[in-house]
């Protein structure tokens, strides 16, 4: 007996068409999801260079500390300077092995956090690629992101999918009609012969729901509330994303003006710093005088070795709020 659906009121179209919309939501979902892990991983690299390169600094810090205590040694021993200038440089060498401790420990933290996410340890970390083209504006980022932003295609797709709940549900009290085929095959013995009887039938079948007990009025007003709330989920979401691409946005353009003022910050304190050690060997300038001057120096390259971080990272955040993140082929490191 095999049964053909004629009529169904809707319910088995409706039906195909929510599991269609639930599939694509899933397929958006699952863009979402990469695109976030792509993002984390990003983050740890750029924290991994960046930490790297603030190991870097500490340890030039600490050599540059550990000669100037020497220096200050000397000078005190021909009368030159005093203890005071002595204990100085002694205090401005410890403060730099305990910034090196620190800079070590944060640069294990990110290692960890690399691994972890990539089952990767790291060894040559390549140059990261240049961050992807941007949109021109904050209005065109907007735009773009509202219409491609995988957590909004999967939301309207779910409110797509809610929608089609209701029909489907509907149509549970509409009337049915089916064609439903039934063949049968008798065998037998009578009177020293076989006899094999074979018959086909098809019988049109309808039904008219008449008491439901209020079920399909449920299950419809259960649908419609899944759907409203499919439908906020979709304004949450608009104004989530506008804000996460403004903040993007922003924070990229400050990143921006702020490497070009450290890169201007670093020249400046390489100037000043070059010229209190000169002052101080003629006696213009005193021992905190330079050891001041050392550590404006080292804090710009490490404000603008952050700020290179950072802007690599905003740029990024802003293409995962327009949907456009994809796994950069060239960001990967060596591994040991």
């Amino acid at each position: 007996q095999a049964t053909k659906p004629i009529y169904t009121g809707g319910r088995i179209a409706a039906g195909v068409r929510q599991a269609t919309a639930g599939i694509n939501a899933a397929d958006a979902q699952y863009d979402a999801a990469e695109q976030d892990l792509i993002l984390q991983v990003i983050t740890a690299y750029m924290d991994l260079r960046r930490d790297r390169e603030t190991v870097s600094i500490r340890q030039n810090n600490v050599e540059v500390a550990n000669e100037q205590e020497r220096a200050a040694k000397d000078r005190f021993e021909v009368g030159v300077v005093t203890r005071t200038d002595v204990s100085l440089s002694t205090a401005n060498l410890e403060g730099a092995k305990a910034a090196l401790a620190s800079a070590e420990s944060a640069l294990e933290a990110s290692i960890a956090n690399y691994t972890y996410l990539t089952g990767l340890v790291p060894a040559d970390l390549a140059p990261p690629p240049p961050v992807p083209t941007l949109p021109a504006s904050l209005e065109e980022a907007t735009t773009f992101a509202l219409d491609n932003n995988p957590d909004m295609i999967a939301a309207r797709h779910n409110e797509r999918a809610a929608s089609e709940a209701i029909e489907a549900a509907k149509a549970q009290g509409r009337p049915s009609v089916s064609l439903v085929g039934t063949a049968q095959v008798q065998e037998g013995y009578y009177s020293a012969r076989d006899i094999n009887n074979q018959s086909v039938s098809g019988v049109i079948q309808g039904s008219v729901p008449i008491v439901t007990g209020g079920m399909v009025k449920s299950q419809t007003r259960a649908a419609r509330l899944k759907r409203d709330q499919a439908r906020r989920q979709i304004d949450l979401l608009d104004r989530s994303i506008r804000a996460k691409v403004a903040s993007a946005w922003f924070g990229y353009d400050a990143t921006l003006r702020a490497i070009d003022a450290s890169k201007r910050q670093v020249d400046a304190a390489e100037i000043a710093y070059d010229g209190a050690k000169e002052e101080l060997a003629v006696g213009v300038r005193t021992t905190l005088d330079v050891l001041d001057q050392e550590q404006q120096l080292f804090e710009a390259r490490l404000s603008l070795v952050q700020a290179e971080r950072n802007a690599y990272v905003a740029a990024h955040q802003l293409l995962r709020a327009t949907g456009q993140l994809r796994r950069p082929v060239a960001l990967d490191a060596e591994t040991r």
